[in-house]
């Protein structure tokens, strides 16, 4: 049986965490400034139909921009899905980093810690892939693949810390979301181009 100053230790942490989570979500959220009814790029569609896409809507509504249905080849297509993915990364450690400032309590500041660092690493390799996807996709797929190990290992220690926060737990899925998007751009790149490399 838990003690009652454990039982209130985790309360306090809960009700902190939680109610700085429903400050707003839209930093985290993709914009779209187009609605789905829009149609999209042929390129759009092949991508977000692939297998390998976790969430269909969310690459729809993710690359539903003007810019990004404006592309022209994979490569256009992919140099925006890692800046968007980066965008993403940048939005979400703000929220870590937000919710670190007004939380004291070491076992979530450890938790969250590890959560900014695999941010800021996600943030690193988006931005790296962006540049190198011409020249080498096959570098560029691994370079990418590698974030979502980074991503789940920040869950697994906010779920040990029980920390439990939507915004959190949001921005993580959407990372998922933007890897599973960047692995299978960087694929097809490397299908496109299979002597060059």
């Amino acid at each position: 049986m838990p003690l009652p100053n454990q039982l209130c230790l985790d309360l306090v942490i809960f009700l902190l965490v939680f109610s700085l989570s429903y400050l707003s979500t839209s930093a985290i959220i993709p914009k779209a400034n187009v609605s789905l009814s829009i149609p999209s790029s042929q390129l759009v569609e092949n991508l977000c139909n692939d297998k390998a896409i976790q969430n269909r809507r969310f690459c729809l509504k993710a690359l539903s921009t003007p810019e990004v249905i404006a592309a022209m080849d994979t490569t256009q297509l992919g140099t925006l899905i890692m800046k968007l993915g980066a965008a993403n990364a940048k939005a979400t450690l703000n929220v870590y980093n937000e919710i670190i400032k007004k939380l004291g309590f070491p076992q979530a500041l450890k938790a969250l810690n590890c959560c900014v660092e695999a941010y800021k690493y996600a943030i690193l390799s988006f931005e790296m892939v962006s540049s190198e996807l011409v020249e080498d996709p096959q570098t560029s797929n691994y370079d990418v693949a590698v974030i979502g190990p980074e991503i789940a290992n920040c869950e697994k220690k906010l779920i040990n810390a029980k920390v439990q926060a939507p915004r959190l737990l949001a921005g993580n899925r959407f990372m998922k979301y933007y890897v599973s998007m960047g692995y299978e751009i960087t694929s097809t790149l490397e299908l496109e181009n299979p002597n060059e490399y």
